[in-house]
């Protein structure tokens, strides 16, 4: 998978034209290779831009910038060269081309930054935060991918780590004892340190939905019967009028979804067809589909009709989605109310849960969009989560599973549990959390990771 003898080369900008394009080479082989593209024959010093003329297969394809990093203060940490070209998808494959005919091979998906993590510049916490940050659509997404990236969650990992393996050296200290039992360490004094890493990574842990979330987005399902403007609520958050609105009843019956950006977070926004019995085919179908995405989604918009009273179709989908993340909304605020707030209550929804507005007029959708991201916990993402990775979530929760598992023991047992049950777990605790920074990987797992990266990074 990974040979240190290769020198890759790669565009590491977005592919198509530009002002500017940059082809980057990595290996020992980066200098020599790409001083063997210049005319005239021009020696590159570490960290100086230089201005070169670049030749191909045809002769002289661009006058550019090149910049040659000696490894190990590389990117990579290894030999690496820069040329900033211009962004033409001719010059730049001439260019490719031409470093491939001198030695070097095409880069890998992901493999630049696979380097650097070999090479011991980046742990794999900071790894994956590279192609969370090249991917985020957000502003928020880009601020927790760079605090990632800058090593936050990798120091904070690291302090549990230091901690367990402190633990680790007492009580194995103490083994060669066996006579005189816990020895270094206290039974208590193993107990609470045991509880005190627990702590630490449940702490983490509690952070996980919101950072899902960040660098996911929502799924937010708006629900409701037939005619009570959720289609006038879609194309209002979408800012297009992607969902066809008419007075007749069951107008959408397939789900509709849009990507918007609401209040710096990410959401896809689910259109479904009204919730009611039918008799038709195509509507009962779209029911169906709309009852899966209101029970697949983050949130759930149940919008009522505020000018007509409410329905037993109101009634119990107000039921079904009572365990559900909702926002309560009463459209049609413009218009005379046909019922009070206080009906609500009957149906299992508190007055102050409700958020009267116009989808029509544009009233209250401020109000409804703070209610959506307190929901999720996402009302201040200026305090960013430090983990929102899937693969880093399931690993720390392996974690804290083992660690639950030696504190109950060493309570049910009264804290005479021998060393060597007691450091079973902890290895099992310690080595997990390797695996969420890279200290202990497996080539499959380096491969499922760096595959998903663009060319180039």
């Amino acid at each position: 998978m990974f040979c240190a003898d290769d020198t890759i080369v790669a565009l590491a900008t977005p592919p198509g034209r530009g002002g500017l394009a940059v082809v980057r080479l990595s290996g020992p082989q980066a200098r020599r290779i790409a001083e063997a593209l210049l005319v005239p024959a021009t020696p590159l010093e570490p960290r100086r831009a230089t201005l070169v003329r670049v030749a191909g297969g045809e002769g002289v394809v661009d006058e550019a910038i090149a910049t040659f990093f000696a490894g190990p203060a590389s990117y990579t940490g290894e030999d690496v060269v820069e040329f900033s070209v211009h962004g033409s998808p001719v010059v730049v494959g001439e260019v490719v081309a031409a470093a491939v005919a001198a030695g070097a091979r095409l880069a890998r998906g992901g493999e630049f930054t696979l380097r650097a993590f070999l090479n011991g510049r980046l742990d794999l916490t900071r790894a994956e935060a590279v192609r969370d940050l090249v991917e985020a659509t957000t502003p928020a997404q880009a601020r927790m991918a760079l605090d990632q990236l800058q090593g936050t969650l990798a120091e904070r990992i690291g302090e549990i780590e230091s901690g367990l393996f402190d633990l680790t050296a007492k009580l194995e200290a103490s083994g060669d004892f066996p006579e005189e039992g816990y020895h270094f360490i206290s039974r208590q004094e193993t107990l609470t340190a045991v509880r005190e890493a627990r702590g630490r990574i449940d702490a983490l842990l509690a952070e996980s939905r919101r950072g899902r979330l960040l660098r996911e987005g929502l799924t937010v399902a708006i629900a409701g019967r037939p005619n009570v403007g959720k289609s006038t609520l879609f194309n209002r958050l979408a800012g297009v009028e992607r969902a066809i609105v008419t007075a007749v009843p069951g107008t959408t019956r397939d789900l509709l979804t849009e990507a918007v950006m609401l209040s710096g977070v990410r959401m896809t926004l689910v259109d479904t067809a009204g919730v009611r019995a039918t008799a038709d085919l195509v509507e009962r179908e779209g029911v169906r589909r709309a009852e899966q995405a209101i029970a697949a989604a983050d949130v759930v918009l149940v919008v009522l009709d505020a000018s007509s009273p409410l329905t037993a179709a109101d009634r119990d989908l107000l039921e079904a989605t009572a365990s559900s993340a909702r926002a309560v909304v009463l459209n049609k605020s413009d218009l005379a109310p046909a019922w009070e707030t206080r009906e609500l209550t009957g149906a299992g929804v508190a007055a102050p849960d409700s958020i009267a507005i116009s989808a029509k007029q544009g009233t209250g959708i401020e109000d409804m969009i703070r209610s959506i991201a307190t929901l999720c916990g996402l009302a201040n993402i200026g305090e960013l989560p430090h983990i929102s990775n899937a693969r880093q979530i399931e690993l720390l929760g392996r974690s804290t599973e083992a660690l639950t598992r030696l504190e109950d023991m060493l309570v049910s047992g009264g804290l005479n549990v021998p060393e060597e049950l007691v450091l079973a777990d902890i290895r099992v605790a310690s080595e997990v959390l390797q695996e969420v920074t890279g200290e202990r990987t497996t080539d499959e797992l380096l491969d499922a990771i760096f595959s998903r990266f663009c060319i180039g990074k």
